[in-house]
């Protein structure tokens, strides 16, 4: 493992020039209550462009964040602030595209706008903000988030948009100063963004029927049709699920590590270009906070990281941050709706955007938009329609008022355990569809998914579900990993989410009765449910929050074999519990578990096929150069070396589809007392498996692309003219570091996966040791030095080790030291 070690002496002139910023504890981190920060904020970079950012007080350490993140990142930031402005169609144009969610150019330029403008009309974030905390911020996030916009412009006022070096932006006319308010729209576009894929569209394009004496439908027909749009609807959100953003997370408690009292691997896999990359810092007030990781860029803050005595990170959770409600309308006045027997009026709402007109001209597009008193109306979901006609459907997003998260993460960024961490989320409740996997110096292990949750109890869901609500809400048992999406009877007003005493806002689950788990061995989570954070202790939670006892996705069997084997000293490597390097290799071996389980049959059918000869599709496809290249892939991974990997994936994807792995032909089927060895033993006799080889060797012949080719010349990431292999492939084949390219077949850039990795060791005293890497580096700017540098580190299997102590930094070759006077 190609280790990216900073070994080197301190430097005495340095280290005198750094030491006057803060006292230093015995520890190595800056003091306590009586250590002091800098008069002005001050910016340390080290390697790779990592900057230290210390402050004596919140709106300082804000100044140096904002100014540090737009000289990396400037054209994705005011990208950013274009969209949640609603003024993406006023310079772009209304037809291009944009991604207000999780996934890449899901919406128009002109849907999001209307989108967002509707936001900015009804006052939801100035309404936030208005109020005292937790539903508001607290003072020290509104001093981070001011001190922020102050780094900003200072940074494009120094620099100029007709002097910025990055091409994406160079002499914008939407590139401007910004104010508190972009940043707070920014943060609360980031809260509601589990949603904002799904929904958006149906949302700014709903229109009402004409009025018509329609017929009620039968009660075969209401049948037929609840069973085709829970189906579809299923389906569907399964792929958006697979599409969407991703995360593993492992925490080590004493029991499992060696040299130390616990430790955590970071692997959030997160889209490699705009506004939801991660961006990476040290910030430090002494005596206040003292925390190093990665935020989303241009949150000041860190989402995922450590600070002293405490490491945590997300994962996507199996949560639907949304609910539908289902109300009848009347069919000659379709904009009434019954509740409770009395009718309402919807309430109608003109929203207009500017747009630029071919000509270069603006213009004007205006639309009618309809809500009830559940939320937003809807008329489709991920692009499948929902007709209004006897009924509509009203969409309640269970963190449309939540700015709450802010004061989450700020809280993290200071826990001193786990316990503490714990209470961050329960009184806050503000993390949006994520769990947290944390451990901290103390020697625990923390899974929690603590987080805002629609208020829908088994019981409530049992008297209010709709038939489609039903058949939805249970079905998507039957898929991989899909979110228990709600809808419910809008008829009846006790349907709405009930208000609990204990939680942290209106319609929300009560927290204490959300899972969260806290051991000395492992815990850990691959976007599965929390069911198996640990098998030795399976959690137990309300429905609406996931499934219970059914299969894991291969990569949640990987994380927890490979956990147990090196606690255990099983895994063929000296010694027991995980060290950093042991940790490292956890990641870096990019093992398949699907080729762990189904290779050597796969070969085997390969072989028996008659004459090699397959007839698939209409084609008839020879198979026999595939079966030695996939026999002498023996390593199983997916390193950048290995040959017959690309094969394998793709005939992976053909195999499994968007089956659940449960749903493909094996001899031994899920068994929920063994739920990490099972399904298991491929059925070669099936017809599934040679046909999907077929259709894998056709698909790379047609794509020019050789059966044997090795991983690195056709998964790559191309920066600045040159093109970076990256190892790592697809969640769906076990493997837990995560690379998604944009096809599956042809060579292309890579789209999303592994981002910022990061992987805390502690020990009972003394600095946490720590490695990462951000694997697509820290600018975006092509120009920049840092637009490719970690990404080659991350190419070659190796990590950064962190800085993090005031003589760390200081020791640094090359220091750089900037402060904002």
């Amino acid at each position: 493992m190609a280790w990216r070690g900073f070994r080197a002496r301190l430097p005495g002139a340095v280290l005198a020039a750094v030491a006057v910023m803060s006292t230093t504890a015995a520890g190595g981190s800056p003091a306590g209550a009586a250590g002091t920060g800098p008069e002005k904020p001050t910016i340390r970079y080290t390697e790779y462009g990592i900057p230290h950012i210390i402050a004596s007080d919140w709106r300082g350490l804000g100044t140096g964040y904002g100014y540090a993140a737009a000289k990396d990142n400037i054209c994705t930031l005011a990208d950013t602030y274009l969209m949640v402005d609603a003024e993406r169609s006023r310079y772009l144009g209304p037809g291009g595209r944009t991604s207000p969610g999780q996934n890449q150019n899901t919406t128009t330029n002109l849907n999001s706008d209307l989108y967002f403008q509707r936001i900015k009309d009804n006052g939801v974030v100035e309404r936030l903000l208005s109020r005292p905390a937790p539903d508001g911020p607290e003072p020290e996030v509104k001093e981070a988030i001011s001190g922020y916009v102050q780094g900003y412009n200072r940074y494009l006022a120094e620099t100029g948009v007709d002097n910025l070096s990055d091409p994406a932006c160079r002499g914008a006319d939407w590139v401007r100063p910004i104010t508190e308010m972009d940043v707070y729209r920014h943060a609360h576009a980031e809260i509601i963004m589990g949603s904002a894929d799904v929904l958006l569209d149906g949302q700014v394009t709903a229109a009402p029927p004409g009025a018509s004496a329609a017929a009620a439908p039968t009660a075969a027909q209401r049948a037929r049709s609840a069973r085709t749009t829970a189906k579809r609807i299923g389906e569907l959100l399964a792929a958006n699920r697979r599409q969407g953003m991703g995360s593993n997370a492992l925490a080590v408690g004493s029991q499992g590590v060696s040299g130390g009292t616990s430790m955590l691997l970071a692997n959030p896999h997160f889209p490699w270009h705009g506004k939801n990359r991660m961006w990476q810092s040290h910030l430090t007030i002494p005596g206040k906070v003292n925390v190093s990781g990665a935020s989303l860029l241009g949150l000041p803050a860190v989402n995922i990281g450590h600070n002293d005595d405490v490491a945590w990170s997300h994962t996507v959770a199996t949560v639907a941050p949304f609910g539908l409600f289902d109300v009848q309308v009347d069919p000659l006045n379709p904009t009434m709706y019954l509740v409770d027997g009395a009718w309402e009026r919807m309430t109608s709402q003109r929203v207009s955007v500017d747009v630029r007109n071919d000509d270069g001209t603006i213009g004007q597009v205006t639309r009618t938009l309809w809500a009830t008193r559940y939320g937003p109306v809807t008329t489709s979901v991920l692009g499948y329609p929902l007709p209004w006609v006897v009924s509509a459907h009203a969409v309640r997003d269970v963190n449309m008022d939540n700015l709450r998260a802010l004061n989450t993460w700020f809280g993290l960024d200071r826990a001193k355990d786990v316990h503490e961490v714990v209470n961050v989320l329960e009184t806050t409740q503000g993390v949006p569809f994520f769990n947290t996997v944390a451990s901290d110096r103390k020697g625990n292990a923390l899974y929690a998914d603590i987080q805002a949750v629609p208020n829908i109890t088994d019981a409530h869901a049992q008297s209010c579900l709709t038939e489609t609500g039903k058949l939805l809400f249970h079905q998507t048992l039957a898929l991989s990993n899909v979110p228990p999406v709600s809808i419910l009877d809008g008829k009846r007003s006790a349907c709405d989410w009930p208000d609990d005493p204990n939680a942290a806002a209106p319609g929300l689950l009560d927290p204490r009765q959300q899972p969260r788990l806290i051991r000395t061995d492992f815990v850990g989570n691959a976007n599965d449910s929390p069911w198996l954070a640990n098998p030795a202790q399976p959690l137990t939670f309300p429905r609406i929050m996931g499934d219970m006892a059914t299969p894991r996705s291969l990569r949640t069997q990987e994380l927890i074999l490979t956990a147990r084997k090196r606690i255990d000293g099983t895994d063929g490597l000296p010694g027991r519990g995980f060290t950093p390097e042991t940790m490292g290799r956890l990641l870096y071996a990019d093992n398949s578990r699907a080729a762990d389980l189904t290779l050597n049959t796969t070969v085997t059918t390969c072989q028996n096929v008659a004459f090699g000869l397959v007839l698939v599709d209409g084609n008839l496809v020879d198979i026999r150069e595939a079966c030695p290249i996939l026999a002498g892939w023996k390593s199983h991974d997916f390193t950048s070396d290995s040959r017959g990997s690309w094969l394998f994936a793709n005939y992976w994807h053909h195999l499994q589809g968007s089956q659940r792995v449960d749903k493909l032909p094996w001899r031994v089927p899920f068994d929920a007392n063994d739920p990490v060895h099972t399904p298991n033993s491929l059925d070669g006799g099936s017809s599934a498996v040679r046909d999907s080889l077929a259709r894998a060797v056709l698909a790379l012949r047609k794509a020019g692309v050789p059966l044997n080719a090795a991983l690195s010349d056709v998964q790559r990431i191309t920066r600045g003219g040159e093109q970076i292999p990256i190892h790592g492939s697809f969640g769906a084949l076990g493997v837990l570091n995560v690379i998604e390219p944009g096809q599956v077949d042809g060579k292309t850039d890579i789209v999303f996966g592994s981002s910022f990795v990061q992987q805390v060791r502690f020990t009972a005293d003394g600095p946490p040791e720590t490695y990462s890497v951000l694997a697509y580096s820290q600018s975006a700017n092509p120009n920049s030095p840092h637009h490719a540098d970690q990404t080659k580190v991350f190419s070659a299997g190796g990590w950064v080790t962190e800085r993090f102590t005031e003589e760390q930094i200081a020791a640094a070759p090359d220091l750089r030291v900037v402060v904002l006077d």
